[in-house]
């Protein structure tokens, strides 16, 4: 017994004068606290510098290639919005598409080109299709140039293709075979570069360029989507807050019955999904028996694949899996689904106690909301504040490619009389000032301390609710000898002494979060280049770092309890925290896992409930329902699946923290007391009767 005792520390002691949270308290982690104070200053620096020094224009007006922002209000081109790319082969590579800037010559133009033309043509008919054709050249043409001199002197592009605007670009559009076919199937062209190729080439090199924009107007009528439906999905997740809110009110009186009758619901559901599954499936059957999921390969439309068969029997065996799982679970577990009965009906209670704390989680909500939108802005303006960067660009093979240059005079310059057939564009936004050498270190520090805000927000939160809920249980007489306003009350001790504390817990989990963004960095440019073995050393340094910060956040979670109630620094309670979880770990992994597992199946069932009435709903199987018509139906059940999950999380978060707080007070309540009359427990009555515990004045 002494040995166990050292290895996981000793167990608390009795204590008479010990009433809940201590009062009389001190600053806890206090150097701590200076440097995140001194840090949060140097963060509003940085804003500051960024919006100094930024321009949020660059980020919203597409660029041509002098620099020139297009569109851009009390500007020469401020009717001309669209950029449009003389050579859109060249944009075939992703990189390009994602950065939108590729290694050709940009314009500002006022609409894209609605039919396809070739230089050739549109300058043997020399009337209004050279016009028109005019208007996607640069200045400096006139009607005495050759087609030669013309595309010598880079003025003019080799063709024309139809094109649609998307985030202010000029696309090619997809059903271009109409058009390009329209100058004769035998039509042959050049291609940018003096060399004459035929046009189903140069169509099947557009094609390519064009992968990601089908992807792009994927996504364009899936906001056509949102706006016939964001009323519909804001009304179910208003049902899904509602649902919450009822939910936690029948646990608030009903806890054991509420539980077992949502267990059952669980699987009555989940059997639902099966047999649905199952009928889908011999339907698919029926209809399309020889198609297969290798038939189709990668489609943009994901409700081609509801086509398949083996679609609905991949999902009705992960249904039958699920279903098994939690019922050989329930088996297993069900005594110590009592024991978890009675602490969650506790928990109702001391919410019953302290109905502020469901609404607690908005203004954490409203906390998070400042931080990412400072962090937002921040990295905006610093990734617009730099100058822009011109470099030379040939067609022809030339030893100054790639280097820097001026494009005011670079026809007068040594670049461009050995390289004649270069010019100077634009390449990115860049600089060689000492701001911009460190703009990467001053992105690193908005990351970085976008990481430590957030976490420290979520600590605060997890502190005050810990606070309020630790003085209900240790209250001897409820609510009487409870603060007036416990929410408050931990809230103003939370920030008056320990700040330095919420610090040191997010400071840690932010740099853990922050390799683990520069493992992904990593991982990402090293993807292609590097041996087996690095890749390996790279996946299980993500594997631990991953572990790492899960097992951070329990503790921290555990150690911000202690806090709360007994006021020492963040070492300390942490230490305590992990003895007295080691000290009971058997009913940590059973109690309190099974608490968990049963406030999962809440938030589960919500998600099941709300989202089987998008489902009826967005198909149309409800007669007389109003359903709009849409593209893409996976859409609008996703996000009002994924919106009612978080809705739900974040009421039952209460109720887990509530819980977790409740768990460690009932183990140290175990520690102090043994039901005699100088040490009576302070658990309730229900959580003494499912442990056969009793109080000596109740024995009598």
């Amino acid at each position: 017994m002494g040995r166990k005792e050292q290895n996981s520390g000793e167990p608390r002691k009795h204590d008479p004068s010990f009433k809940g949270p201590i009062l009389n308290r001190s600053c806890t982690d206090i150097l701590c606290c200076i440097i995140f104070m001194l840090a949060l200053l140097g963060y509003i620096a940085v804003g500051v510098l960024a919006w100094s020094q930024g321009d949020p224009k660059k980020a919203i007006y597409p660029t041509n290639s002098h620099g020139k922002l297009c569109g851009l209000a009390g500007t020469l081109l401020e009717e001309k919005p669209l950029v449009f790319y003389f050579n859109i082969i060249k944009c075939a590579s992703p990189l390009m598409l994602l950065e939108l800037q590729c290694p050709t010559t940009q314009i500002c133009v006022k609409e894209c080109p609605k039919r396809f033309m070739t230089l050739v043509h549109a300058k043997m008919s020399n009337g209004e299709d050279y016009e028109y054709y005019r208007t996607f050249c640069k200045a400096g043409l006139t009607k005495d140039m050759s087609v030669t001199e013309i595309l010598k002197s880079g003025l003019c592009p080799t063709m024309l293709i139809p094109s649609i605007p998307f985030t202010n670009r000029c696309f090619p559009d997809p059903g271009l075979s109409e058009g390009i076919f329209a100058m004769g199937n035998n039509s042959s062209i050049d291609d940018g570069s003096g060399k004459i190729r035929d046009a189903r080439e140069v169509l099947a090199d557009v094609k390519n360029a064009s992968v990601l924009i089908e992807a792009r107007q994927v996504a364009m009528k899936v906001f056509e989507d949102y706006s016939k439906s964001w009323y519909w999905i804001l009304i179910g997740l208003s049902i899904a807050v509602l649902t919450s809110l009822l939910l936690i009110v029948l646990l608030r009186f009903l806890a054991g019955i509420m539980v077992w009758v949502m267990v059952i619901m669980v699987i009555l559901v989940l059997g639902y999904g099966i047999v649905h599954c199952y009928m889908e499936y011999t339907a698919a059957i029926q209809k399309n028996a020889d198609l297969t999921l290798q038939d189709l390969g990668i489609v943009p439309n994901p409700e081609v694949y509801l086509q398949v068969p083996q679609t609905w029997l991949a999902f009705m065996i992960i249904l039958a899996i699920v279903e098994v799982i939690i019922i050989l679970l329930l088996i297993f577990l069900r005594k110590r689904i009592v024991i978890a009965i009675a602490l969650l009906k506790e928990a109702s209670r001391a919410i019953g106690y302290i109905m502020s704390s469901l609404f607690y989680p908005l203004f954490t909500f409203v906390l998070l909301a400042i931080v990412i939108a400072f962090w937002a802005v921040t990295a905006v303006f610093l990734s617009t504040s730099k100058e822009a960067v011109y470099k030379v660009s040939s067609e022809t093979t030339c030893e100054h490619l790639s280097k820097t240059c001026d494009p005011t005079n670079y026809t007068k310059t040594d670049l461009y009389t050995e390289c004649p057939d270069s010019e100077c564009l634009f390449a990115f936004y860049g600089g060689e000032t000492i701001y911009h050498k460190y703009l990467i270190v001053l992105q690193f520090y908005n990351v970085f301390l976008f990481f430590w805000c957030v976490n420290f927000v979520m600590a605060l939160g997890q502190m005050t609710l810990a606070g309020a809920f630790a003085s209900y249980y240790w209250a001897t007489v409820k609510p009487d000898d409870m603060p007036t306003f416990p929410i408050l009350s931990s809230l103003g001790r939370c920030l008056r002494y320990h700040t330095g504390t919420l610090a040191f817990g997010s400071l840690i989990l932010a740099i853990i979060q922050l390799v683990r963004v520069i493992l992904e960095y990593l991982d990402h440019k090293l993807k292609g280049k590097t041996h087996a073995a690095v890749k390996f050393v790279l996946c299980c340094l993500k594997c631990c770092f991953w572990c790492l910060e899960k097992c951070i956040k329990f503790l921290n979670r555990n150690a911000y309890i202690m806090v709360a109630i007994y006021g020492k620094n963040f070492c300390t309670s942490a230490k305590d925290a992990f003895f007295l979880l080691l000290r009971n770990m058997v009913r940590v992994m059973v109690v309190d896992k099974v608490t968990d597992f049963l406030l999962f199946l809440c938030k589960l069932l919500i998600v099941a409930l709300v989202g089987i009435v998008a489902f009826f709903f967005f198909s149309s199987r409800i007669e007389g329902a109003p359903a709009p018509h849409l593209h893409f139906l996976w859409v609008q059940i996703l996000t009002v699946v994924v919106g009612t999950y978080l809705i739900s999380h974040g009421f039952f978060s209460v109720y887990e923290m509530c819980v977790d707080t409740l768990f460690l007070c009932f183990l140290e309540d175990l520690e102090r007391n043994d039901g005699s009359e100088e040490r009576p427990y302070m658990m309730p009555e229900s959580l003494r009767k499912a442990l056969n515990k009793k109080n000596k004045e109740t024995a009598e």
